[in-house]
Order: C-alpha cells, then structure tokens, then sequence
C-alpha cells in the first residue's frame, strides 16, 4: 500500500499542470517537483505515485529522478544550501565559503547537518555569475557573499 499522496493543494495544482500539456508524459517534472516541494525529497513511495498518475512505470519516473540533480532522493535538512561550484564563483571566493560553512556547520557538500537543519549541495552554475560567489538557500539566491554575510544567513535560520 502506497502511504505517499498529494496535499489537496497540490492535487489542484498537479490537474493544473495536466491540462497545459497535450501528452500526461510532459508532466513528469513537474509532478515529481510538487512531491519535493511537498515533502522536501523524492520516496520510493512517491515515485510509484507518480508512476501511477501519469501511466508510467516505477522505473521511468526513476529514471527521471535521477537524471535531473536538483531532485533529493534522500531526506535533507531543512535549510538547503545549494554552492555554486563553477568558474565565476571559484574565482570571487566559493571554495572559502565552502571551507567556512565545513567549520561552522560541520558538513561536507552532499552532508547534511546532525541537527538536521541544514543540508550542502554543490551545484553547477545557477546562472548569477555577476554576483559571484553565491548560493541558494532553499531556492533563494544570495549573492556577492562573504564570510560575514554566511554567518549572518547561518545564525537566522539558527533562529
């Protein structure tokens, strides 16, 4: 027996999206989106729902799943911090906000925190090059950072 199952809101949102596409197939990243809106990863449970709303298999919705990095496949902290690793933000200082949040927070990217608050992904570019280096915290950019405002940003959602 699956335990997973939309929210009603994301029911209405999941049948939103299924009628902006003439194939249910197109609806695959967003429905596996609104489970990891919903629940903040992706269950086995969870996909087999999917699967079964969209008339796919288990494997393909898998599949997908684990093709697509921006989608956890395990349970994360409630704060994901998600470091942009590429060039411009290598160059303006990510590998010392990395190293700070590894001795503030005591994690290492894919880690997530003993108190379970945060998470640290390291991810390719987000686009945001001009306000190098950055990352986004639970989808919200940040840019142009500093130690200081890390520190600022780790102790509000210590809060």
């Amino acid at each position: 027996m699956n335990t997973f199952k939309y929210t009603p809101e994301n029911e209405v949102k999941f049948q939103e999206y299924v009628s902006r596409y003439p194939k249910i197939d197109s609806c695959m990243l967003p429905a596996l989106w609104l489970v990891q809106e919903q629940e903040g990863w992706l269950s086995p449970e969870s996909m087999i729902y999917v699967a079964d709303k969209l008339g796919k298999t288990p494997i393909q919705v898998y599949e997908v799943a684990t093709f697509y990095t921006m989608f956890n496949l395990k349970p994360i902290g409630k704060y994901h911090i998600e470091l942009c690793k590429t060039l411009s933000c290598m160059l303006c200082g990510s590998q010392e906000i990395k190293n700070y949040i590894k001795q503030t927070i005591g994690i290492e990217a894919g880690q997530t925190s003993e108190d379970g608050l945060f998470h640290l992904s390291e991810v390719e570019c987000m686009g945001a090059c001009g306000g190098a280096p950055m990352f986004a915290l639970n989808g919200e950019y940040h840019e142009k950072l500093t130690i200081e405002k890390v520190d600022e940003l780790i102790k509000e959602c210590k809060k």
